[in-house]
């Protein structure tokens, strides 16, 4: 009769210490999981539109045209590679990672070409984030945004 009180008790135990890791192993794989939102959400974010859209060889997109520099040079972007502020690159919600776009800023007709790269902005209002150099380039540091003509030059295979 002891032999098998002691048989239960350990069985108690031990099912416990499993439990236990299995717990902790599943919170520790679901925090790996998660990824890193490259803006805060406010009342402005809007969420990349899921769904194949159809983009062509010389589509024009016009719109607010922001840039981001610093804060992220050296993280990671949409796309997998590291965000490198002094490269000519682009984030737009949907175009496929790896299009080409000629960028006219509208207010003094300089133009730049783009390699799309990551996903953004998240502001309502705007259709292009581009990198430091880009809008140096541009000639809108002081402005922060522009109005900017976007013409595709080259689909992304994504």
């Amino acid at each position: 009769m002891k032999k098998k009180i002691n048989t239960f008790f350990s069985c108690i135990f031990f099912s416990k210490q499993i439990f236990i890791i299995l717990i902790f192993s599943t919170l520790l794989t679901t925090s790996y999981c998660s990824s890193t939102v490259r803006f805060s959400s406010n009342s402005d974010s809007l969420p990349a539109k899921k769904g194949k859209q159809n983009f062509y060889v010389g589509q024009v997109l016009k719109g607010k045209c922001s840039f981001y520099a610093s804060k992220f040079h050296g993280r990671k972007t949409a796309s997998g590679e590291i965000y490198n502020m002094f490269d000519l690159t682009a984030a737009h919600r949907t175009l496929p990672f790896g299009t080409i776009l000629e960028i006219e800023n509208l207010s003094n007709g300089k133009k730049v070409k783009v390699r799309v790269n990551d996903r953004g902005p998240f502001k309502a209002n705007r259709i292009l984030d581009l990198s430091l150099q880009a809008a140096r380039q541009l000639d809108f540091i002081e402005q922060g945004t522009t109005t900017v003509k976007a013409t595709i030059i080259e689909l992304g295979k994504e």
